[in-house]
């Protein structure tokens, strides 16, 4: 409910100020074309042009594409920058909470949230995985 949303819109400030979101068409798609974007966020009153930009950045990509229960005036107020529709979620960590608390929003999120969070252990456990071949 109300609280949920509110959670899910403060993560967006501490994704923010820990420089772990990236805004903007020029930011988010920068993030994703580097492979550094684990999801990217959409308001959903982003005009044609800005949904026809971000489903052609993930096109082909392993980042998904999230289209968000808030506004882009919701969106831009907590993220502290005007005009926000755009918003690319570079850690893991942060994209699986962020995640998990859009499902509990709504349960369309739900399929979305476990393939994050499905992502994120398959990373982890590569990241084990090289550290033992390094030693």
């Amino acid at each position: 409910g109300r609280n949920m949303k509110e959670k899910a819109l403060n993560y967006l400030g501490l994704m923010r100020k820990a420089g772990m979101l990236e805004l903007g068409e020029t930011g988010a798609g920068a993030a994703v074309k580097s492979g550094k974007a684990k999801l990217l966020l959409l308001a959903p009153d982003a005009g044609e042009n800005s949904k026809h930009r971000a489903e052609s950045f993930v096109y082909g990509r392993n980042t998904q594409l999230v289209v968000l229960p808030f506004t882009r005036d919701e969106l831009s107020k907590y993220v502290g920058k005007a005009n926000t529709v755009m918003a690319a979620v570079t850690d893991g960590g942060f994209a699986e909470a962020f995640m998990n608390t859009l499902a509990a929003i709504d349960p369309k999120y739900e399929e979305l949230a476990c393939l994050t969070a499905d992502k994120n252990r398959r990373a982890a456990q590569r990241k084990q995985g090289m550290r033992r071949n390094d030693a």
